[in-house]
């Protein structure tokens, strides 16, 4: 991600729904090093943000509704929660939740994409969103899996107004030329039962050391780590409710 600090548009947080949230801190300090707090508001109902020294990185969640499954959940800056609920309903997607106050931090609008991806937007108020981007144990990249590129490609770019860099291998997201993420193809390969869905990446020193770091703590890994050709070296992994999500070797650390 060549982002730096949360921008209009871009992604500025992510958040796991799981099931079990003391599980999800002791395995994410495990494999991140991350000290979660939770908000000890009985409204909050157990929301815990995750940092890494004073800085906010992720926040962990309990399901909210029986139907919600574990996963992680990217969420995108926008200035008005209002009008972006109105760009999405217009470019074809559809408004789940919201626009609702949170406190005093924010803005939330849970929304789908034509192709079924859900995905968050943020109007950020006391709380802008993620401190500490693209450095290890912290989110750096997010893509898109979806069956219909093409639909998700006129989709987001109407909505968020993102530039589109593509090649034979991969599409990437960007704002403006700085690319934040991409699209893969969901194939044969996918389960038909496997949804479209946003996965977050984090920022590692090392992917080798954390995906096996992951897999002693109880975890899996999905793909294992793999140098992407003119790309990172990267894997895919999944904690012990269930939530998919990937590393990278952040160049800071190359």
């Amino acid at each position: 991600m060549k982002l730096d600090r949360p921008v209009t548009g871009g992604p500025c947080w992510t958040e796991l729904g799981t099931t079990d949230i003391e599980a999800a801190k002791r395995f994410y300090a495990a494999v991140f090093g991350w000290r979660p707090e939770t908000d000890p508001r009985q409204e909050a109902g157990g929301y815990t943000v995750a940092h890494l020294g004073d800085a906010a990185v992720a926040a962990l969640s309990p399901l909210y509704q029986e139907a919600q499954p574990v996963a992680w959940n990217v969420s995108f800056a926008v200035e008005d929660a209002d009008a972006a609920a109105q760009q999405v309903r217009a470019a074809g997607g559809t408004v789940l939740l919201g626009p609702m106050d949170v406190f005093d931090v924010g803005v939330l609008t849970v929304a789908a994409d034509p192709t079924g991806a859900v995905f968050q937007l943020w109007q950020a108020r006391a709380f802008p969103g993620a401190g500490l981007v693209n450095a290890p144990g912290s989110l750096g990249w997010v893509e898109l899996m979806t069956r219909e590129p093409r639909q998700a490609e006129a989709f987001y770019t109407a909505v968020f107004g993102w530039t589109v860099h593509s090649s034979e291998r991969y599409t990437q997201w960007g704002i403006a030329g700085d690319d934040f993420g991409g699209m893969t193809t969901m194939d044969e390969k996918f389960p038909p039962e496997v949804p479209p869905h946003w996965l977050p990446y984090f920022a590692v020193a090392d992917v080798d050391t954390t995906a096996a770091d992951a897999a002693g703590a109880g975890g899996d890994v999905l793909m294992p780590p793999t140098s992407v050709p003119d790309g990172p070296r990267l894997a895919v992994l999944r904690d012990p409710q269930g939530a998919m999500f990937g590393v990278y070797l952040t160049r800071d650390a190359d």
